[in-house]
C-alpha cells in the first residue's frame, strides 16, 4: 500500500541490496556518483540540499555501504500527484540489473503518485527506454513531447523531451536482464 511517510531503510530481496531515502551526509557520494556516470553535475550543495529537503521523493541504493544508484526526485508545488525525476544514477558495477527501474518503482510505491514525469534528451536512448517500462511495468500511458528548445541552454546542450508517464497503475515484478 503506497505511502507517504518516508521510509529510511527497504531491505529488498536482491542480496544486500537496500533501497534508502538519502540524508544530508549522503551528499558527497550521489555527487561523486552523478559525475563518474556522465549525469550533467549539480554543486556539491545540490546533492546535499537533495537529502534535506527532498529525501521523500528520492532514494539510495547501496550494497554493503557503498552508494550504487539513486534517483533524485520532487513533486511539482501545482501538481502534487506527480514525481518529477531530477536524475537517475546507476554505478557501472550494476548496470543492466535493472536497478534503474527498481529504484523507480520503489520511489512511486512509496510516494503514492498517479504520475511520472521526466526530461530526456534525444540521444538518451537507456533512459527513453527506462522511461517506456515504466509506462508498461504500471499499465500507463507514456506521453512524449518538446519541452526545452536546445536555445534555451548554453551552447551545446540538447533540447529536452518531456516524458508524462500515467495514471500509473499496480506495477509487474520488475526482472534483471
Amino acid at each position: 500500500m503506497p505511502t507517504n511517510d518516508l521510509d529510511p531503510e527497504t531491505v529488498v530481496p536482491e542480496g544486500e541490496l537496500r533501497f534508502r531515502s538519502p540524508t544530508p551526509s549522503d551528499g558527497e557520494a550521489l555527487w561523486r556518483l552523478a559525475g563518474e556516470v556522465g549525469l550533467d553535475l549539480n554543486s556539491p550543495y545540490a546533492y546535499v540540499l537533495w537529502g534535506e529537503h527532498f529525501a521523500g521523493t528520492s532514494v539510495v541504493a547501496s550494497v554493503g555501504g557503498d552508494t550504487v544508484g539513486f534517483v533524485t526526485g520532487f513533486r511539482p508545488p501545482e501538481d502534487h500527484d506527480t514525481l518529477f525525476v531530477w536524475q537517475i544514477a546507476v554505478a557501472a558495477s550494476t548496470r543492466r540489473s535493472g536497478l534503474g527501474a527498481r529504484m523507480l518503482d520503489h520511489l512511486l510505491q512509496r510516494t503514492g503518485v498517479s504520475y511520472l514525469e521526466a526530461t530526456v534528451t534525444p540521444d538518451n536512448e537507456a533512459s527513453q527506454a527506462l522511461f517506456r517500462s515504466v509506462g508498461t511495468r504500471h499499465d500507463a500511458p507514456v506521453d512524449v513531447a518538446p519541452l526545452f528548445a536546445a536555445d534555451l541552454f548554453p551552447d551545446g546542450h540538447e533540447p529536452e523531451v518531456r516524458f508524462r508517464i500515467g495514471p500509473l497503475r499496480r506495477p509487474r515484478p520488475t526482472t534483471a536482464r
